[in-house]
């Protein structure tokens, strides 16, 4: 539950960041209170998940060496590449003169990826779907950000993937939660 609420927080912030022109303000409201919502949705889940593993007795050992092995090697493995390319990446974007815009594009598609190597790792598949859908997102806005519609971008890999990282911790949560014993 911990790695659902850090990305809803990220997804928060992916929305928060990339709701700007060329929404109007209104658009923009909407999304930012329902982005809040649902990160603080996320949170209520987290909260409700850890209550009712402290009913279960015995589990929190099992709990404690399974967060163990889920930051084990591969992790940081894919953490390092994930940093190394993001920041090198957006260094090779303004080399390249690339807009702005594109840079969210990058930060989306090296997100996405960063959850799709992560899934094998820790044998949790519910973070491959939005990794690729984040993957794709951030591909389009790089192919959209040399044209003229650079401005939508932000919305595109920005907003939609933010959207996406809190509707997939939303249902991810609900459900691990639905699933504790009581």
């Amino acid at each position: 539950m911990t790695g659902l609420l850090i990305g809803a927080m990220f997804g928060a912030v992916f929305v928060f960041v990339n709701t700007h022109d060329p929404l109007g303000g209104t658009a923009v409201l909407l999304l930012r209170v329902a982005a809040g919502l649902a990160a603080a949705g996320v949170l209520a889940l987290w909260f409700t998940a850890a209550r009712g593993r402290q009913g279960t007795g015995g589990r929190q050992g099992a709990d404690a060496s399974a967060r163990g092995a889920m930051f084990g090697r591969g992790y940081l493995a894919v953490v390092a590449a994930e940093a190394i390319l993001l920041f090198g990446g957006l260094r090779v974007l303004a080399a390249l003169g690339a807009p702005e815009q594109a840079n969210v594009a990058w930060v989306a598609l090296v997100v996405g990826v960063h959850f799709v190597a992560l899934a094998p790792i820790w044998k949790s598949w519910d973070i491959a779907v939005p990794g690729a859908v984040l993957s794709l997102l951030g591909v389009a806005g790089l192919a959209l950000a040399p044209t003229s519609v650079a401005a939508w971008v932000p919305v595109l890999s920005g907003v939609l993937s933010g959207i996406v990282l809190l509707a997939g911790a939303l249902t991810v949560g609900w459900r691990t939660v639905a699933a504790v014993p009581r």
